[in-house]
């Protein structure tokens, strides 16, 4: 693929940004956080995680220490969830987006959308608003990296999202937007986003849901950091299945088609809420699984290279939750042989990530896998996002008891593979057709193009998610106009 370069516009934002002291990673440092340059890492060890300081740009990794500070690179962040906590058969493995930056691994999405667009010159961050709609982590992502590089940023979010959210995206971007209804309510945060457009003001819309740089930096750099765990774990004699992840924006999808070309008989899996199941049976509704927003499929979605869709009730992610984290929960894992070492670790899945195991688990249950089976999923968040919301469980439901632990890990342990669907081609077919009707009626986006995701299938997915190579020449041809 190639870019068209805007040379004023490139040599504008190497100006603007040498001013202010900053160089950007390549997708290979992101990977391969040892090829950091010595003095960035020099410079991050008096850097605390969350801080608006340029240097975390080189944090955008899974591979960052577990340190509030001063941190520099480790192994891939994960945990495995063991049977005896499952209640499968099969190991699951969990990436935990706990320490990125902001908490969260939607800095890297939001950084593969708007890098291109810097190093192109066809985006001027000294007068140009970046605007980053989302139902959470996104536009928190994309809020913070345009701090980071002294943009102004506008982020919209449903207006029902946790209070966490709200308050510490008020302490870096320049406006947030409060749209109506939660998770659910996409349509509403496309409406703004127009609305946006025709104000006359100088800004850029970076929508997650049809920007393939969201995807694009999963297949390059979550694909890679799933595949090493692979390669760890995996040994003579044993499986990797699959991968199974919520739809939400779609973009972390882009690891799974990643991994299917790794490893071609693995599966990919995608999850939503059975209380909004649009892909399982074009459904609608409003759920409580923060940050993966429906009612309609995401553009950057290759529904060519879906094979599996499983819906989960918000009721058991939410009861999970309060196992996990609540002390009679904790106690109660304990008695039935969880080890400590892993009830310490749970904190690290927020409602979504509970919501991607409960989907992990149908699925190794539908596919009958055993011990000698491995599924990959992701935990996006932690707890660290969702304080206010077991506050919030507690004033609704009352104090957790040993009662309520007992009847959420029976839950968690008899859970079933119901709402759960293998998709033949022409279900495939059905849900990429639904792309019609929001992107091309509602977005204006183009029918050809549409056609062209399904028809020339490889052709057109190879195009946008293989360029990460292309990418690393201009930013390290751009560095070199900062530095030089």
């Amino acid at each position: 693929m190639s870019f068209d370069i805007d040379k004023q516009g490139r040599e504008r934002n190497a100006s603007y940004l040498k001013e202010k002291g900053i160089t950007l990673p390549t997708f290979e440092m992101m990977r391969n956080p040892e090829k950091v340059p010595s003095e960035v890492k020099e410079g991050l060890k008096s850097v605390g995680l969350w801080e608006v300081n340029p240097l975390n740009l080189y944090r955008i990794t899974w591979k960052n220490e577990q340190k509030e500070k001063g941190g520099l690179y480790n192994g891939v962040n994960h945990i495995v969830l063991p049977p005896e906590l499952t209640g499968c058969r099969a190991n699951i493995i969990a990436l935990t987006g706990k320490w990125f930056p902001t908490g969260a691994h939607k800095v890297g999405a939001t950084y593969g959308c708007l890098a291109p667009a810097l190093v192109t010159g066809s985006f001027d961050p000294a007068k140009t608003k970046a605007v980053w709609p989302s139902t959470g982590n996104y536009c928190r992502g994309g809020a913070y990296i345009s701090a980071l590089l002294a943009n102004s940023a506008i982020a919209i979010l449903p207006e029902e999202m946790s209070r966490e959210r709200f308050e510490w995206l008020k302490t870096v971007a320049g406006e947030v937007i409060a749209t109506h209804g939660c998770e659910s309510n996409v349509k509403e945060i496309f409406d703004k986003c127009w609305e946006l457009r025709r104000s006359g003001e100088d800004l850029r819309i970076f929508n997650q849901f049809e920007e393939m740089g969201n995807p694009m930096w999963h297949y390059n750099v979550t694909g890679h950091a799933i595949e090493e765990l692979i390669n760890h774990y995996v040994g003579e004699g044993e499986n990797y299945s699959g991968f199974v992840s919520s739809s939400g924006s779609a973009g972390t999808l882009g690891a799974g088609y990643y991994l299917k070309k790794k490893f071609p008989k693995s599966k990919l899996a995608v999850g939503e809420a059975l209380e909004c199941p649009t892909l399982l049976n074009n459904g609608f509704g409003d759920h409580r699984i923060e940050g993966i927003g429906d009612k309609h499929v995401p553009w950057v979605h290759d529904c060519k290279d879906t094979d599996f869709v499983v819906a989960v009730d918000d009721e058991k992610a939410v009861r999970i939750l309060r196992l996990f984290n609540e002390e009679k929960g904790k106690n109660l894992l304990a008695k039935e042989g969880v080890s400590s070492d892993v009830i310490d670790t749970l904190e690290l899945l927020g409602i979504s990530g509970i919501g991607n195991m409960l989907g992990a688990i149908k699925y190794a249950k539908y596919n009958e896998l055993t011990e000698k089976d491995y599924v990959v999923t992701v935990a996006t968040d932690s707890l660290e996002l969702y304080g206010s919301r077991l506050q919030e469980l507690e004033e609704e439901k009352g104090r957790y008891t040993e009662g309520n632990a007992e009847r959420d890990y029976e839950l968690l342990n008899s859970l079933s593979y119901d709402n759960f669907k293998e998709l033949t081609y022409y279900d495939k077919k059905a849900i990429h057709n639904l792309k019609y009707f929001t992107w091309v009626e509602q977005q204006e986006r183009s029918i050809d193009e549409l056609n062209a995701q399904w028809y020339d299938h490889d052709n057109y997915w190879n195009s946008v998610l293989e360029i990460a190579p292309e990418i690393d020449e201009l930013i390290t041809e751009f560095n070199r106009m900062i530095t030089g």
